[in-house]
């Protein structure tokens, strides 16, 4: 199946050796009532992380979480805090705790990758982290589909590591744009993977 780009983006990563997995920004201000970034219906996405989740702790895979913390008065905001003011709802100290992860967890041993910007690569030590860990794979879940899960997969293929990018343990603020997201990340720059192939691979 050629899909929507045509013929020329057709191409598998394939599965490495060494599986990740990446969290990213499962935190409150997205999963709960009234966060500043509320998402319509994220459970479906935090139930699929789970049971990746649990899998990989199970069979000793490298489990990485990704936050959003800005210093007081958010002077390492840059421009994205321009371009999207309610990113001060991050910022240390901030009422409400929206960036406390949950309602999933950190384990003991787990990184958590404090980042500014959309990609959890950008500006961080995870390149470093995986590669010191042999990871060659990296099983992204995590919100949104469009932002920072996107940002995220790119910058993994542009590190040399092959992203998968888990349909149904992602979510976005509109279908739409949860599906189109995923067609472009398909075709140019991740597999875009289904929960029962990504847990075979974390199982084995």
């Amino acid at each position: 199946m050629s899909g929507p780009h045509g013929s020329a983006f057709s191409g598998r990563l394939g599965w490495g050796a060494r599986p990740a997995l990446l969290v990213i920004d499962l935190v409150r201000a997205y999963t709960e009532p009234g966060g500043p970034f509320e998402l319509p219906s994220p459970q479906p996405a935090i139930e699929a992380t789970r049971r990746l989740l649990e899998a990989a702790r199970t069979h000793g895979h490298p489990v990485v979480w990704t936050s959003v913390v800005f210093t007081r008065g958010l002077a390492d905001g840059g421009l994205f805090v321009r371009k999207v003011p309610a990113l001060a709802a991050f910022e240390e100290g901030a009422e409400g705790g929206w960036g406390e992860i949950g309602p999933l967890k950190p384990g003991p041993g787990e990184v958590v990758v404090a980042k500014q910007y959309a990609s959890a690569f950008f500006g961080t030590s995870l390149a470093s982290t995986l590669v010191t860990s042999g990871v060659d794979t990296l099983v992204v879940t995590g919100v949104s589909t469009s932002g920072c899960v996107r940002a995220s997969a790119m910058d993994a293929l542009n590190h040399g590591i092959r992203p998968k990018v888990v349909r149904q343990a992602c979510a976005d603020r509109a279908e739409a744009v949860h599906e189109n997201n995923l067609v472009d990340l398909d075709a140019k720059y991740a597999d875009v993977v289904d929960v029962e192939e990504a847990l075979a691979h974390l199982v084995s």
